[in-house]
């Protein structure tokens, strides 16, 4: 009993630093941010679903791009209605440079109505010809 009892206290005791120091290293540091494809989608695709009823109801089944004459870039997104009936989408293109950021060429949301199971070519050309890349974005009608 009497060797008991210091062996039990030792225990105790290493039970409780050992429990204290994985705490005080849980708040300190600087972290890394988290990244999920959730959020940069738009800056790694070339073509996105921006909500979940335009997801359910859209699929590209190709898209073409150019150059023009001028230099300037030009694309061609084959936009399917993947439903039985009809539905009514938005959809714009923002144009970007070689390193992916937007060269301010937005293009403004414009109404497209697909029929059931219907497909429908729309085409986007860029305002200046820094544009190299781009991200055609979809979503439901508001």
């Amino acid at each position: 009993m009497k060797t008991l009892l210091p062996i039990l206290a030792a225990a105790a005791l290493l039970l409780i630093s050992t429990g204290c120091a994985s705490k005080n290293t849980q708040g300190t540091g600087p972290y890394l941010p988290q990244d999920t494809t959730k959020y940069t989608l738009e800056n790694t695709e070339k073509f996105v679903l921006m909500d979940q009823a335009a997801q359910y109801s859209v699929t590209c089944t190709g898209l073409q791009e150019r150059t023009t004459a001028d230099g300037r870039l030009e694309v061609v997104a084959n936009v399917k209605n993947r439903e039985a009936r009809r539905i009514q989408i938005q959809i714009g293109c923002v144009f970007k440079d070689g390193q992916h950021f937007s060269t301010g060429d937005e293009t403004p949301w414009q109404t497209l109505i697909l029929t059931e199971n219907g497909t429908e070519a729309v085409r986007f050309t860029a305002t200046n010809p820094q544009s190299k890349t781009y991200t055609i974005r979809v979503r439901q009608a508001r």
